[in-house]
């Protein structure tokens, strides 16, 4: 039998690209790390780029400068908020000078790193850490360390200028990292990768790392007694939190969570809520690492998401955390006693919380 006009299938073909700008992006940055391509930014010619732009984000300059070329690969860019105008514009730039650095916090190579996301006028958010679930020393008989992570409080943001006590502030508690950039809800993303990339640089050690907010009680107790509990070989992939599966981008310009079609299309990987999630630094060597080959994206948990995936791991979902808060009533000291970390609390509220867990008389066996 004649098969010489017989139409085969071919093992692989090249995709088109996307109009969405993010996706074109991520096509991109494939192309550049795809072990079988080889692909670089001097052989790229031999591609098609017509329909896209490839552009190595560790090439980037710094200082970084906005990119121009944005406004016209978004088509509706000009009625976007402004919010997402400034993400996109320096969406490529990840290299950002620290401000304040903590060289030796985690030379007695911590336990627990406790690195909480905050801004520079939370001053009372991070008091209120610093003296309860926050607190730096022995707990539990393991040694756990915290950072706060932040960006810069800009005038355009119409913030004062708080340099000065920020710089106090570091000098007396020295539990501080502050990088030069813009601090806005977009730029989590950015403070993420900044603080993997600080680190893999000066905490490598580190045995585990709860990443998560300024507003959240944690029930450090409970937390080193879960991680204490884990078996050797589930330990070094370990990422635990409140796991979202099978969402979507959210169309309506209305909401906070907003990302535009011209942006993204496709469903979001099955990823933890950014309030707080506990993993291995083990993994976080390996996410910092593969966070250059995934491209920035404004929701900052979402992006940890598909990092994840990256890597060919998903988040394991833990009853332990409560990012959109508990059932019963807060005001219940027993409510928290098992459980390792709820959003959101004042800081009066955290303060009392833990208030009642370090009581020698709180008894919540008939609970």
């Amino acid at each position: 039998m004649a098969i010489g006009h017989r139409r085969t299938r071919r093992f692989w073909c090249w995709w088109k690209w996307s109009k969405s700008f993010w996706n074109r992006e991520q096509q991109q940055l494939d192309l550049i790390y795809n072990p079988i391509l080889k692909v670089t930014t001097t052989n790229i010619t031999r591609f098609d780029l017509s329909q896209g732009r490839l552009n190595d984000t560790q090439t980037t300059l710094f200082p970084c400068e906005p990119d121009g070329h944005v406004s016209r690969s978004v088509g509706d860019y000009n009625t976007l908020p402004p919010r997402f105008q400034d993400f996109l514009l320096y969406m490529r730039c990840r290299a950002y000078p620290i401000l304040i650095n903590q060289l030796h916090v985690c030379d007695d190579r911590p336990f627990l790193l406790l690195a909480i996301k905050s801004l520079a006028h939370h001053f009372d958010r991070r008091q209120a850490i610093r003296q309860s679930w926050g607190r730096a020393g022995d707990v539990a008989n393991r040694t756990v360390v915290t950072v706060f992570l932040l960006g810069t409080a800009t005038s355009v943001d119409h913030f004062p200028d708080l340099s000065g006590m920020l710089i106090q502030e570091a000098v007396l508690h020295r539990d501080l990292l502050q990088w030069d950039y813009r601090d806005s809800f977009f730029n989590l993303t950015l403070k993420e990768t900044l603080f993997l990339e600080w680190f893999s640089r000066h905490c490598p050690h580190a045995r585990y790392v709860l990443k998560g907010n300024d507003d959240v009680f944690v029930n450090t107790r409970q937390m080193i007694r879960y991680l204490q509990q884990l078996p050797e070989a589930t330990a070094e992939d370990l990422f635990v939190g409140d796991v979202i599966r099978n969402a979507c981008p959210h169309r309506d310009r209305r909401l906070k969570y907003f990302i535009p079609e011209s942006v993204f299309v496709g469903e979001y990987p099955p990823y933890a809520g950014g309030g707080g999630y506990l993993y291995s630094g083990q993994l976080a060597l390996r996410l910092w690492e593969v966070s250059r080959r995934v491209a920035l994206f404004p929701i900052d948990d979402i992006f940890t998401g598909m990092c994840l995936k990256k890597l060919g791991l998903v988040p394991e979902k833990h009853a332990g955390f409560r990012i959109f808060d508990v059932d019963k009533k807060w005001e219940n000291p027993c409510v928290y006693n098992n459980l390792i970390l709820v959003h959101s609390r004042t800081p009066q509220e955290i303060i009392k919380i833990w208030s009642w867990l370090v009581d020698p008389n709180l008894d919540c066996q008939c609970q």
